[in-house]
């Protein structure tokens, strides 16, 4: 009971004065905070007309690779799927059919390729998987969006442009893929 007594303090109960009544003091003090605040260099980036500078081994948005014919590279192999931690890829896989009268089936692809955004945590596990380098993480950072559905990217949404009907797209998409594959050698 005494280590109590000791310990509280007695408030001042003292009636306040004309100057404390007007809190002059208090308003100063605040702004001398403000005023301090005010001046200092803004931490704000105004997103559209500026964009901060990532690290040069930042993972973003999932991009599946296509080769020269203009194929998808994958083949369905669901390496990718196994190493994914947060279980985001979902696949199935189908044969390609070759030939004039497709008597011969030559290799598999993914027939339905999805990767939910919303689990995936940007890990990189299955770009490493990966055989073929079919799939790469680019530099551009996941859009916001107002439904959990447009979160789930199917395989038209990740492909890049095919080179025979789109050069141009197919171009700067490879200079993205091909800047992403120095960065991270």
């Amino acid at each position: 009971m005494e280590a109590l007594t000791q310990r509280a303090r007695l408030v001042d109960r003292r009636p306040m004065n004309w100057l404390e009544r007007i809190y002059l003091w208090e308003i100063m003090k605040g702004m001398r905070i403000t005023l301090r605040h005010f001046f200092k260099k803004k931490v704000t980036i105004q997103y559209p007309e500026q964009t901060r500078t990532f690290s040069p081994v930042f993972r973003g948005l999932h991009i599946l690779n296509r080769d020269e014919e203009g194929r998808e590279r994958c083949t369905a192999c669901g390496l990718c799927a196994v190493a994914c931690p947060a279980e985001a890829i979902t696949m199935e896989a189908a044969e390609r059919l070759q030939g004039e009268e497709n008597l011969y089936r030559e290799e598999k692809y993914a027939a339905k390729y999805e990767i939910n955004m919303l689990r995936c945590i940007f890990c990189g596990l299955c770009e490493d998987a990966c055989p073929k380098d079919a799939i790469y993480l680019s530099e551009t950072f996941a859009p916001a969006n107002y439904s959990r559905k447009s979160f789930i990217y199917a395989k038209d949404d990740l492909l890049i442009p095919d080179p025979v009907t789109q050069p141009e797209e197919y171009a700067r998409a490879k200079g993205l893929i091909d800047k992403v594959k120095n960065s991270k050698s």
